[in-house]
């Protein structure tokens, strides 16, 4: 008998999750801290605006999947660094101006309060631009070792120095490729990621 594997399980589909989950993690937690930043830090920690930061948080999280789907649909998603980042932070930008409006609940644009809206969204992109800068990996290509083609330093040919002989004919041997990967404004470890996007 044949055991069954959930779809969820293939590693493609796994790391496709784990994407969604994190681009709508980080932009959560970006408006959620960018909402209580915005909401002014005068005032004690009960006066802070903890139900509507939430509320923004999930509203951010769902138009993130939303979005992210859309890319995903587009098939826009493996793109070098900075276009992923532009991508990114224009996603967050929108994701966080939608969770305003949508929980402000008010589609009157003559009430809606624009300006905490859009220092919302701001303040949650510069938060994305720097997780973005922060996740970005460097990686150092590593030269392949080969063997040695640095011969000895001849002696000088004189009256007891013979001349010295042509040096051996180094072997040749296949180049060895080092692939380097892309880095990514991704917090995932490098090889999810490629997986998810590529």
């Amino acid at each position: 008998m044949t055991r069954l594997t959930p779809k969820w399980r293939d590693p493609k589909v796994h790391a496709v999750l784990l994407d969604f989950l994190e681009r709508a993690g980080w932009s959560a937690g970006q408006v959620f801290l960018a909402t209580l930043l915005g909401g002014g830090v005068a005032g004690s920690v009960g006066n802070l605006p903890w139900r509507y930061a939430l509320t923004l948080a999930v509203s951010a999280a769902v138009a993130s999947v939303l979005l992210t789907s859309a890319q995903y649909a587009g098939k826009l998603t493996d793109l070098p660094f900075w276009p992923d980042l532009l991508v990114r932070l224009g996603k967050t930008f929108v994701s966080s101006l939608s969770a305003s409006i949508v929980a402000s609940g008010v589609f009157d644009i003559t009430r809606f309060s624009w300006s905490a809206a859009f220092n919302i969204a701001f303040i949650a992109t510069i938060g994305g631009l720097g997780k973005g800068l922060l996740a970005r990996e460097h990686v150092i290509p590593v030269a392949a070792a080969g063997p040695s083609t640095v011969a000895e330093p001849a002696a000088e040919p004189g009256p007891t120095a013979p001349a010295p002989a042509a040096p051996p004919a180094a072997p040749t041997e296949p180049a060895v490729v080092v692939e380097v990967p892309r880095p990514s404004p991704s917090t995932l470890p490098t090889e999810t990621y490629r997986e998810a996007v590529g």
